[in-house]
């Protein structure tokens, strides 16, 4: 549904983690200790095990162009049921949280969402809340319809109508299966990384010997 053929370019972003625990992200590899986190050609390299999700969880948490989405995330997160972890790391595999990315297929905007799927057009997609919302909407709708996660960001990715040639399951396209490998592995890494939710109830059990009196 969202896209007719799997998509020929995204946004590439290089980096490395320091020695202080300082993640270094550039649009380039500036020097040998840069590697390359997202891009056509990480995407490529799976299957196999690709280990940039730690350094990509790192960035997620202090890059100014993931915090000022924020609220919008939130929001979407909040109005469709779906985990904000999720979307973060879809936005992050998509587009590196580049607002005004348009791929050859025209896909736009931070979830790389072709207009017709979203009944908007493309400067509207281009608009992050906008197409934060509509991507969350989107995706939550194929969770749905679909058995599970996994088999969903395959839809997102390949089209619905691939996924339903394949008997419902995840197609054997390799672009495919290294976009689904991509954005559960960093979903994981960032579910790991989530603080513990603060207790807001306090439940203090009887004395059993004294309950058995």
């Amino acid at each position: 549904m969202l896209a007719a053929a799997p998509l020929l370019a995204r946004a590439e972003l290089w980096g490395y983690v320091d020695g202080a625990g300082v993640a270094h992200v550039a649009p380039v590899q500036v020097d040998a200790r840069y590697r390359l986190l997202l891009g056509e050609s990480a995407a490529q390299k799976v299957p196999g095990k690709n280990d940039s999700a730690a350094g990509l969880v790192t960035w997620l948490g202090f890059a100014p162009e993931v915090k000022v989405l924020m609220p919008a995330l939130r929001e979407a997160a909040a109005a469709h049921q779906i985990d904000i972890e999720l979307l973060k790391a879809i936005i992050a595999v998509e587009s590196a949280f580049n607002a005004k990315a348009v791929s050859p297929r025209g896909a736009v905007g931070l979830m790389q969402i072709l207009p017709a799927s979203a009944d908007l057009s493309t400067e509207q997609l281009l608009d992050p809340r906008t197409n934060i919302l509509a991507g969350a909407r989107l995706m939550a709708d194929l969770i749905r319809r679909h058995a599970g996660i996994d088999v969903a960001l395959a839809a997102w990715n390949a089209g619905e109508g691939t996924v339903r040639k394949h008997g419902g399951q995840m197609p054997p396209i390799p672009e495919t299966r290294a976009h689904v490998h991509q954005v559960l592995e960093l979903y994981w890494a960032l579910l790991q990384a989530r603080p513990p939710a603060p207790e807001t109830r306090l439940r203090i059990q009887p004395n059993l010997s004294e309950a058995s009196r």
